[in-house]
Protein backbone atom coordinates (compact mmCIF):
# COMPACT_ATOMS: atom_id res chain seq x y z
CA UNK A 1 0.00 0.00 0.00
CA UNK A 2 1.29 3.45 -0.90
CA UNK A 3 0.29 6.95 0.15
CA UNK A 4 -2.42 8.28 -2.18
CA UNK A 5 -3.30 11.54 -0.45
CA UNK A 6 -1.06 14.13 1.20
CA UNK A 7 -2.87 16.69 3.33
CA UNK A 8 -0.86 19.92 3.23
CA UNK A 9 -3.31 22.01 5.26
CA UNK A 10 -2.46 23.09 8.81
CA UNK A 11 -4.44 21.81 11.76
CA UNK A 12 -7.68 23.66 12.55
CA UNK A 13 -8.64 23.84 8.86
CA UNK A 14 -11.16 21.01 8.96
CA UNK A 15 -8.65 18.17 8.97
CA UNK A 16 -10.63 15.87 11.25
CA UNK A 17 -13.69 16.29 9.02
CA UNK A 18 -11.45 15.52 6.04
CA UNK A 19 -10.18 12.42 7.83
CA UNK A 20 -13.74 11.17 8.27
CA UNK A 21 -14.57 12.02 4.65
CA UNK A 22 -11.53 10.21 3.26
CA UNK A 23 -12.40 7.19 5.38
CA UNK A 24 -15.95 7.20 4.01
CA UNK A 25 -14.54 7.39 0.46
CA UNK A 26 -12.32 4.33 0.95
CA UNK A 27 -8.97 6.05 1.52
CA UNK A 28 -8.42 4.58 4.98
CA UNK A 29 -6.39 4.26 7.02
CA UNK A 30 -5.80 7.99 7.31
CA UNK A 31 -2.91 9.30 9.40
CA UNK A 32 -3.88 12.27 11.60
CA UNK A 33 -2.40 13.68 14.80
CA UNK A 34 -4.80 11.44 16.69
CA UNK A 35 -2.71 8.48 15.54
CA UNK A 36 0.22 9.75 17.62
CA UNK A 37 -2.07 9.94 20.64
CA UNK A 38 -3.03 6.32 20.06
CA UNK A 39 0.50 5.18 19.16
CA UNK A 40 2.92 7.54 20.96
CA UNK A 41 5.90 5.41 19.91
CA UNK A 42 5.49 6.97 16.46
CA UNK A 43 6.61 10.34 17.81
CA UNK A 44 10.29 9.35 17.62
CA UNK A 45 10.02 8.62 13.89
CA UNK A 46 8.43 12.00 13.24
CA UNK A 47 11.28 13.72 15.03
CA UNK A 48 13.82 11.67 13.07
CA UNK A 49 12.11 12.75 9.85
CA UNK A 50 13.32 16.30 10.49
CA UNK A 51 16.81 15.12 9.49
CA UNK A 52 16.08 11.88 7.60
CA UNK A 53 13.01 11.95 5.37
CA UNK A 54 13.16 8.17 4.91
CA UNK A 55 11.74 7.92 8.43
CA UNK A 56 8.45 9.05 6.91
CA UNK A 57 8.14 5.78 5.02
CA UNK A 58 8.29 3.88 8.31
CA UNK A 59 5.77 5.96 10.19
CA UNK A 60 3.33 6.07 7.26
CA UNK A 61 3.71 2.43 6.18
CA UNK A 62 0.25 1.00 5.59
CA UNK A 63 -1.55 4.37 5.39
CA UNK A 64 -3.34 5.63 2.28
CA UNK A 65 -3.57 9.25 3.40
CA UNK A 66 -1.71 11.54 5.78
CA UNK A 67 -3.21 14.84 6.92
CA UNK A 68 -2.99 17.38 9.76
CA UNK A 69 0.16 17.84 11.83
CA UNK A 70 2.75 16.43 11.90
CA UNK A 71 2.32 15.22 8.29
CA UNK A 72 1.51 18.64 6.81
CA UNK A 73 4.90 19.93 7.98
CA UNK A 74 6.54 17.36 5.68
CA UNK A 75 4.50 17.95 2.54
CA UNK A 76 7.60 18.60 0.40
CA UNK A 77 9.50 15.40 1.32
CA UNK A 78 6.26 13.43 1.13
CA UNK A 79 5.83 14.61 -2.45
CA UNK A 80 9.34 13.41 -3.23
CA UNK A 81 8.71 10.05 -1.61
CA UNK A 82 5.23 9.60 -3.11
CA UNK A 83 5.29 11.45 -6.45
CA UNK A 84 1.98 9.96 -7.60
CA UNK A 85 0.06 11.15 -4.52
CA UNK A 86 -2.56 13.87 -4.76
CA UNK A 87 -2.33 16.87 -2.45
CA UNK A 88 -5.23 18.46 -0.58
CA UNK A 89 -4.69 21.92 0.89
CA UNK A 90 -7.46 22.61 3.39
CA UNK A 91 -8.02 26.34 3.92
CA UNK A 92 -9.87 28.58 6.33
CA UNK A 93 -10.19 32.31 6.81
CA UNK A 94 -6.87 33.32 8.48
CA UNK A 95 -8.49 35.27 11.32
CA UNK A 96 -10.91 32.47 12.11
CA UNK A 97 -8.09 29.94 11.87
CA UNK A 98 -5.96 31.84 14.37
CA UNK A 99 -8.80 32.30 16.85
CA UNK A 100 -9.41 28.56 16.66
CA UNK A 101 -5.77 27.55 17.02
CA UNK A 102 -5.17 30.06 19.82
CA UNK A 103 -8.02 28.55 21.84
CA UNK A 104 -7.12 24.92 21.18
CA UNK A 105 -3.68 23.75 19.98
CA UNK A 106 -1.78 26.68 21.45
CA UNK A 107 -3.43 26.19 24.83
CA UNK A 108 -2.51 22.49 24.85
CA UNK A 109 1.09 22.91 23.70
CA UNK A 110 1.97 25.89 25.87
CA UNK A 111 1.40 24.05 29.16
CA UNK A 112 2.17 20.61 30.61
CA UNK A 113 0.56 17.75 28.69
CA UNK A 114 -3.10 17.23 29.64
CA UNK A 115 -4.45 13.85 30.68
CA UNK A 116 -4.63 11.64 27.63
CA UNK A 117 -1.67 13.19 25.80
CA UNK A 118 1.48 11.06 26.12
CA UNK A 119 4.66 13.01 26.90
CA UNK A 120 6.33 11.69 23.72
CA UNK A 121 3.54 13.10 21.59
CA UNK A 122 3.62 16.44 23.40
CA UNK A 123 7.39 16.71 22.88
CA UNK A 124 7.07 15.92 19.18
CA UNK A 125 4.18 18.34 18.71
CA UNK A 126 6.01 21.17 20.46
CA UNK A 127 9.11 20.61 18.32
CA UNK A 128 7.32 20.33 14.98
CA UNK A 129 4.38 22.68 15.50
CA UNK A 130 5.62 25.32 17.93
CA UNK A 131 9.32 25.44 17.03
CA UNK A 132 9.80 24.22 13.46
CA UNK A 133 6.59 25.66 12.01
CA UNK A 134 6.04 28.83 14.05
CA UNK A 135 9.56 29.50 15.36
CA UNK A 136 8.28 29.41 18.93
CA UNK A 137 5.86 32.28 18.24
CA UNK A 138 2.46 30.65 17.87
CA UNK A 139 1.16 33.03 20.53
CA UNK A 140 2.07 35.99 18.29
CA UNK A 141 -1.04 36.44 16.15
CA UNK A 142 0.56 38.46 13.36
CA UNK A 143 3.51 36.10 13.06
CA UNK A 144 1.35 32.96 13.12
CA UNK A 145 -1.04 34.23 10.47
CA UNK A 146 1.96 35.21 8.32
CA UNK A 147 3.33 31.67 8.59
CA UNK A 148 -0.10 30.23 7.75
CA UNK A 149 -0.53 32.40 4.66
CA UNK A 150 3.03 31.83 3.45
CA UNK A 151 2.65 28.06 3.82
CA UNK A 152 -0.58 28.05 1.82
CA UNK A 153 0.98 30.20 -0.89
CA UNK A 154 4.04 27.94 -1.18
CA UNK A 155 1.88 24.83 -1.54
CA UNK A 156 -0.17 26.47 -4.28
CA UNK A 157 2.94 27.67 -6.11
CA UNK A 158 4.78 24.35 -5.83
CA UNK A 159 2.27 21.55 -6.41
CA UNK A 160 1.15 21.13 -10.04
CA UNK A 161 -2.46 22.23 -10.46
CA UNK A 162 -3.46 18.80 -11.75
CA UNK A 163 -2.37 17.23 -8.45
CA UNK A 164 -3.69 19.87 -6.04
CA UNK A 165 -7.11 20.49 -4.52
CA UNK A 166 -7.48 23.72 -2.57
CA UNK A 167 -10.40 22.80 -0.35
CA UNK A 168 -12.71 24.40 2.19
CA UNK A 169 -14.55 21.57 3.95
CA UNK A 170 -17.73 23.68 3.83
CA UNK A 171 -17.77 22.94 0.07
CA UNK A 172 -18.73 19.35 0.85
CA UNK A 173 -18.38 16.23 -1.22
CA UNK A 174 -18.44 17.46 -4.82
CA UNK A 175 -14.97 19.03 -5.21
CA UNK A 176 -13.32 16.33 -3.09
CA UNK A 177 -14.93 13.44 -4.94
CA UNK A 178 -14.28 15.04 -8.31
CA UNK A 179 -10.61 15.46 -7.45
CA UNK A 180 -10.22 11.90 -6.20
CA UNK A 181 -12.32 10.39 -8.98
CA UNK A 182 -14.86 8.66 -6.75
CA UNK A 183 -18.68 8.82 -6.53
CA UNK A 184 -20.40 11.31 -4.22
CA UNK A 185 -21.81 9.48 -1.15
CA UNK A 186 -25.46 9.73 -0.21
CA UNK A 187 -24.74 10.76 3.38
CA UNK A 188 -23.95 14.29 4.52
CA UNK A 189 -20.33 15.44 4.55
CA UNK A 190 -18.90 14.85 8.05
CA UNK A 191 -18.53 17.82 10.38
CA UNK A 192 -16.32 17.14 13.40
CA UNK A 193 -13.79 18.67 15.80
CA UNK A 194 -15.27 22.00 16.76
CA UNK A 195 -13.21 23.97 19.25
CA UNK A 196 -15.48 22.77 22.07
CA UNK A 197 -14.94 19.14 21.06
CA UNK A 198 -11.18 19.67 20.94
CA UNK A 199 -11.10 21.18 24.44
CA UNK A 200 -13.23 18.33 25.74
CA UNK A 201 -10.78 15.83 24.19
CA UNK A 202 -7.64 17.40 25.66
CA UNK A 203 -8.98 18.97 28.82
Amino acid sequence: MTLDVIGAGFGRTGTLSLRAALTDLGFAPVYHMLEVVRQPEMAADWLQALTDEQALTRVLHGYRAAIDWPACHFWRPLLRLYPDAKVILTLRDPEQWYRSIEGTIYQVLSRPPPPGMPEAQATMARRIVLEETFQGRLGDREHAIGVFERHNREVRETVPASKLLVFDVREGWEPLCGFLGVPVPAQAFPKTNSSDEFRAMFG
